[in-house]
């Protein structure tokens, strides 16, 4: 077995298809391969996997940027640095951060459906793809909390660019949407094994607390009632369906006629940021106008759509709520989703327990607990004063 330690010793090596191999621990071993006598070499990586029970390899590179007498040791630590990441349970693959992204489109389409696939695409798109310093193509393995922080930091100070907002700068919520589907993609290739650790954007990927606080306005019954009569005739619908239903607008918008059942008054809610669908059993008002909604539809047609006949999304509802919003007299930065937290918070100050309201708004029971628990607590602190005796 030759010393890949030596220039000299390399320099001697007969080129050949198959690498040199130095043995470095049980199972891990270091190649060098030289296919021609001018060349010096690339390195390369070996392990003996019990899991696939088979050899894995991994091309090294040939630091030629080093000089001949550093190339070994450079290779060395390379290789270990994959030894270890092996050992603690990655996959043998070089997957890039690209790679990562992709894989998890995958899994959001096949779990929540392709709406929320299709944004987190163009949020890649725009902000991973087209990053400085090659950061997509960093291989995971190499990926270091300064890649991370770097990205972050052009991403913060880079304009928005699209939507309405287009060549502003980025606020904190923006940004906290921006860095919410790469913080999911490589969080989905540590459950899948394909990294070792969340080290390298455990911190640098935090979002920032409170970013959205200033949405969180509580509108009455009759503001709410307000919106909707000030509101274009097509966006009224719309907006009767939103109010009735603790559901996200997005999910809303996208509800067919095939949804709606209307001899057991159920509404099924598809795939949405939820994930799994589930169905609404409906009081008899709210299903009466569904089903007057429905009237002379084909099952595939939207339940609500667009005098134009196009399907609901944000961008078409922006401009309509703002003017709706100005007629009825609400706050300036009012948006649509003021409308889902003010009917979970009535829903919760009616006394009905956090799991059914979770059930009804599509979110988790700590979700709930964690923006509406104060409401729960409010009414234990009332029942408490009833047992109090003078």
């Amino acid at each position: 077995m030759p010393n890949l330690s030596k220039v000299s010793d390399r320099s001697k090596l007969k080129p050949r298809r198959d690498p040199y191999w130095q043995r470095l621990a049980q199972g891990c071993y270091l190649g060098l391969r030289r296919i021609s006598a001018s060349s010096e070499g690339a390195w390369s990586a070996r392990f003996f996997s019990d899991a696939e029970a088979k050899q894995v390899y991994k091309p090294l590179g040939d630091f030629k940027e080093l000089p001949g007498h550093l190339r070994f040791d450079a290779a060395v630590a390379a290789a270990n640095e994959w030894f270890v990441h092996l050992g603690k349970g990655g996959s043998p693959g070089s997957l890039r951060l690209i790679d990562a992204c992709n894989r998890y489109l995958d899994h959001l389409s096949a779990t929540k459906g392709q709406r929320p696939a299709d944004d987190a695409r163009a949020r890649f798109d725009r902000h991973v793809s087209r990053a400085p310093s090659g950061f997509a193509l960093i291989e995971l393995s190499k990926l270091t909390p300064m890649h991370v922080s770097r990205w972050r930091k052009w991403l913060q100070e880079s304009p928005i660019v699209s939507g309405h907002r287009k060549g502003e700068a980025r606020s904190a919520s923006a940004l906290n949407r921006d860095l919410s589907p790469l913080r999911a993609a490589l969080n989905r290739a540590l459950d899948d094994g394909l990294v070792s650790s969340d080290f390298a954007w455990r911190q640098q990927l935090k979002p920032i607390l409170n970013a959205g606080s200033r949405r969180a306005h509580y509108f009455t019954k009759e503001q709410r009632a307000a919106l909707r009569d000030g509101a274009r005739e097509d966006f009224q619908k719309l907006l009767t369906l939103v109010l009735a239903l603790p559901i996200r607008a997005g999910a809303i918008a996208q509800l067919r006629v095939s949804h709606f059942d209307c001899n057991l008054r159920t509404l099924t809610i598809g795939k949405d940021k939820f994930g799994a669908n589930r169905q609404v059993k409906l009081p008899s008002s709210i299903a009466a106008v569904i089903e007057d909604y429905c009237r002379g539809k084909p099952p595939n047609a939207y339940i609500v759509n667009q005098n134009t006949g196009r399907p609901w999304g944000k961008d078409a509802w922006k401009d309509l709520f703002k003017k709706a919003a100005v007629i009825a007299g609400l706050p300036e930065d009012s948006v649509m989703t003021n409308l889902r937290h003010s009917s979970i918070t009535d829903l919760m100050q009616s006394g009905i327990d956090p799991l059914t309201v979770a059930q009804l708004a599509g979110t988790s029971i700590s979700m709930i607990q964690k923006h509406y628990g104060h409401l729960t607590q409010d009414r234990a602190q009332a029942a408490l004063e009833n047992l109090f005796i003078a």
